[in-house]
């Protein structure tokens, strides 16, 4: 039977979406095409804001050094358990290693221990360029400097990537051609839409509903939120946030005393379609080292995005369609308070067409980049 190993530090029914991601692809293997799908994942939970879903597949948790809450221990365990669940894939693999991107070394261990084992690798946050990104440690830092080149020493013999311009980074990091497929993360073929209206908004209240839900991380602007809560008219709007991540407490402070504001402590991916508009941010320093999910996963629900980051992003390049542009390498808040001051009600019914129309186009691309992947499984078999 044709197999596949994916490793990934997240897996249902952890709620993470680079494991629902996973979940997903398991489940289109084993379903249309009987591929044996074996997943080695760490055995921890995960604040994400993805639906809680029964694992498919064969699964092997591996135990993780430390799962408390302290910045540099974490990064210390997130080091350790990379390894860990390379050693493990080692031991238990079918078929080609599926190296993912989390937790942040992965890659880095799979560079230095696959040497003589051919993997493929699904990438999502990139490190440790993600490290630079935010500032933990200077591009120019020695150390940095030689896991970098670790890190892109051994190239993958397939890539499956977020978006074409993260591929050309990736591609050219690693100086050599490799064969890609282009598979947007968020963007589900089982993905549900609840019938019935959540009580958090009144369809009879004629307002427009923007939204966030999600992480608000290093890779993400608060001052875009904040920018939007300042300019925010409660006549015409409601904001929705669910919001974790290390900048959330900044932005739920700002909310304070202000109208037209309703926080959630989450939002199902089943009920994303009653936002009228999604937010969605990525600092410029972050463009090709991440590509939000939540950007796909807004626009698969039906709702357009309001994207504040840079043009050459794949979260703006994919769905340009059916997002608005916040520039986010130009002064954002006169941006911001023009685009509520003119945002209308046809505007809103044209851009949930338009995302309906990009999320069908998303589906399609989503299901033949499954399907080349399973051909590659098979061919790799024989």
């Amino acid at each position: 039977m044709p197999s596949l190993t994916i490793v990934n530090r997240h897996y249902p029914p952890n709620p993470g979406i680079t494991g629902e991601s996973a979940w997903d692809l398991a489940r289109y293997l084993i379903d249309r095409h009987g591929i044996d799908v074996v997943v080695v994942h760490i055995e921890r939970t995960y604040d994400g804001g993805g639906a809680i879903r029964q694992p498919v597949g064969e699964t092997h948790g591996v135990k993780t050094v430390y799962a408390g809450k302290n910045g540099l221990l974490k990064l210390i365990a997130g080091l350790l358990d990379g390894f860990l669940l390379i050693r493990r894939a080692l031991k238990v693999r079918r078929g080609p290693l599926l190296i993912m991107t989390s937790p942040p070394m992965l890659p880095f261990w799979a560079s230095l221990l696959l040497r003589r084992t051919p993997y493929w690798l699904w990438s999502m946050d990139l490190f440790p360029e993600g490290f630079a990104a935010e500032g933990k440690v200077s591009p120019t830092n020695a150390l940095y400097k030689w896991v970098i080149r670790q890190t892109y020493r051994n190239a993958p013999h397939h890539l499956i990537a977020l978006g074409p311009r993260q591929a050309e980074h990736v591609r050219h990091e690693y100086g050599k051609p490799i064969p890609t497929t282009i598979l947007p993360c968020g963007v589900l073929m089982h993905q549900e839409r609840d019938r019935v209206c959540p009580p958090w908004r009144d369809p009879t209240d004629g307002l427009i509903y923007l939204g966030y839900a999600g992480n608000v991380g290093q890779a993400h602007s608060a001052d875009f939120l904040e920018s939007v809560i300042r300019h925010l008219d409660p006549t015409r709007f409601r904001l929705v946030l669910a919001l974790y991540g290390t900048k959330a407490e900044s932005v739920l402070k700002a909310t304070e005393g202000k109208a037209g504001i309703i926080r959630l402590p989450n939002i199902p991916r089943s009920q994303l379609h009653y936002l009228d508009i999604q937010l969605v941010s990525l600092l410029p320093e972050w463009t090709h080292i991440a590509v939000p999910s939540k950007a796909m996963s807004a626009v698969g629900s039906g709702s357009p995005v309001l994207f504040c980051g840079s043009p050459d992003s794949d979260s703006y390049v994919l769905l340009q369609q059916a997002a608005y542009l916040i520039d986010a390498r130009q002064p954002i808040d006169p941006a911001v308070a023009q685009f509520l001051a003119t945002l209308n009600p046809s505007q809103i019914i044209s851009g949930k067409q338009a995302a309906e129309q990009v999320a069908a186009g998303l589906q399609r691309q989503v299901e033949t980049a499954y399907a080349e992947l399973a051909d590659s499984i098979r061919a790799a078999d024989r």
